[in-house]
C-alpha cells in the first residue's frame, strides 16, 4: 500500500496507508461489517448516491458531531441517497452510539476485522488501528464526485462542500 503523511493533532505527523483518491475515481469496494455482524459492499448501495462519513471513532466529539450533521441531512435525502459512517468501532458499540444519540437516519458500517476500508480509501491509521477523518460522495454510478481527507482529527469536514457535491450528484 502507499503510505502518506497526516498530521494526528498533538501527537504529530502520522502515516496514512492507501491512496488518495481523487474526484474522477471509480469508488473502491469495500467490505464492512454491519450492526447485525453482516458484510456490506459498495454493490449494498448501488443504484443511488453514498455519502461515506469516515471517522476514527464514534465516541469522541467531533466524529460525533460529524455523523449527527450528515445524520440531520439524511432525514430529508435518506430515500434518495444512502448516508454511512464508517469507522473501526466494533458494530455494537456503533448501534449503542446510534441508540444513544437518536442516529436512525445513517447506517454506521465497522472495519474492525481487517482496516480494508482504510487501505482501499486512504484513511487507514496503522499506529492506533483507526480510521482518518475523510467525506467520500459516490455518485449513482460508483464514481467519487467528492473525497475530502481532513488534515487533524480535531478538525470538522467542510460538510456545506459535501454536501454540495451530493446535491450535484442527485440533479
Amino acid at each position: 500500500m502507499i503510505e502518506r503523511a497526516n498530521a494526528f493533532d498533538f501527537l504529530g505527523p502520522r502515516t496514512l496507508v492507501g491512496p488518495a483518491l481523487q474526484v474522477g475515481d471509480p469508488a473502491p469496494d469495500f467490505a464492512l461489517v454491519n450492526a447485525m455482524l453482516a458484510t456490506e459492499t459498495l454493490a449494498s448501495f448501488a443504484g443511488k448516491p453514498l455519502v461515506l462519513s469516515v471517522v476514527p471513532s464514534l465516541d469522541t466529539s467531533v466524529c460525533s458531531k460529524q455523523s449527527l450533521r450528515f445524520n440531520e441531512a439524511a432525514t430529508t435525502l435518506a430515500d434518495r441517497v444512502s448516508f454511512v459512517t464508517v469507522s473501526a468501532d466494533l458494530p455494537w458499540a456503533q448501534a449503542r452510539w446510534c441508540s444513544s444519540n437518536h442516529a436512525d437516519f445513517l447506517q454506521t458500517l465497522s472495519d474492525h476485522r481487517e482496516l480494508s476500508f482504510g487501505q482501499s480509501y486512504g484513511t487507514y491509521l496503522p499506529d492506533f488501528r483507526v480510521e482518518s477523518r475523510a467525506v467520500f460522495v459516490v455518485d449513482a454510478a460508483g464514481v467519487l464526485c467528492y473525497a475530502e481527507y481532513v488534515p487533524t482529527a480535531g478538525q470538522e469536514p467542510d460538510y456545506a462542500a459535501a454536501l454540495a457535491a451530493l446535491e450535484a450528484a442527485l440533479a
